[in-house]
């Protein structure tokens, strides 16, 4: 199962990220941890970004897409993955779904939890007062000012991935606003929805070669009452008897030696009482 939980901060992709971890036992792919990751190992594309990163420039889209092909083929990702912060753009949508085709996969699902914004803000300012009453210390993102700031990014970089999923038909959308049990039971009866009525993808479908026609026969056809005298005989060709005519026959020979015929004319027989004059 191949995964995108689409939305903004604060709208629960990370608890139904982890819901979703250990029922399906998939893994989740976040962007960061796969860029530090290949930093640390040294690999090629990994230094590529180390240098990026150094000059204090965003990693262009292409270095990304590399990253997550090489993550996506290690063993752990086999059984499907959960993508957590990539695609943030349509360009980069684009580019995913050719890396995802050049090795035969596709996207079963993307997940859109939507949320109001008014009211994600409330839910952000309630948690951090029940966080400072607790003596808890703030993430960085329980800031209203920082959130302010993100929800504008994602409305002008990653929503249009909305509207770029629904055209392909694999959008699936839940309300991120319902408490997290019932958020959670929608994403899932969404998912098994998905996975019902997922047609084949474009590249699993093959093009049958046209049978080939028979050749057309060239030899001609006998005539119908050729045909059913060459069929009752068991024949399929027909030989004409040496020295015989179209109209000769047994018969007609029969009637030429009965009337005596010699040297090609027939002998006259005298008629009964009369005497031939010399």
């Amino acid at each position: 199962m191949r995964l995108i939980l689409l939305g903004p901060p604060g709208a629960g992709k990370g608890t139904q990220a982890q819901h979703l971890v250990a029922k399906y036992g998939i893994v989740q792919l976040s962007t960061g941890d796969m860029l530090r990751a290949a930093v640390k190992a040294g690999t090629p594309v990994g230094r590529q970004a180390q240098e990026i990163m150094a000059r204090g420039a965003l990693v262009p889209d292409d270095v990304v897409v590399r990253i997550v092909a090489q993550r996506i083929e290690e063993p752990d990702a086999r059984k499907g993955f959960i993508l957590d912060g990539f695609p943030r753009t349509v360009p980069q949508a684009a580019a995913l779904d050719r890396m995802l085709a050049e090795r035969e996969l596709a996207l079963d699902a993307v997940i859109e939890l939507r949320v109001d914004e008014a009211a994600l803000l409330k839910r952000i300012e309630s948690r951090i007062a029940e966080t400072l009453a607790r003596g808890e210390t703030l993430r960085d993102d329980d800031d209203p000012q920082v959130l302010h700031r993100r929800l504008a990014s994602y409305r002008e970089q990653t929503a249009p991935l909305v509207a770029y999923y629904k055209l392909q038909g694999v959008l699936r959308t839940v309300d991120g606003m319902a408490p997290i049990p019932q958020v959670t039971a929608a994403v899932d009866d969404e998912l098994t929805k998905a996975l019902a009525s997922k047609p084949a993808p474009a590249f699993l479908k093959r093009t049958k070669p046209a049978a080939k026609k028979a050749p057309k026969s060239t030899r001609k056809s006998a005539p119908k009452g050729a045909a059913k005298k060459l069929a009752a005989r068991g024949s399929t060709k027909v030989r004409k008897a040496p020295g015989i005519g179209k109209k000769s026959s047994k018969k007609a020979q029969g009637r030429r030696a009965a009337a005596g015929r010699v040297g090609g004319r027939a002998a006259v027989k005298p008629k009964a009482g009369k005497t031939r004059r010399r």
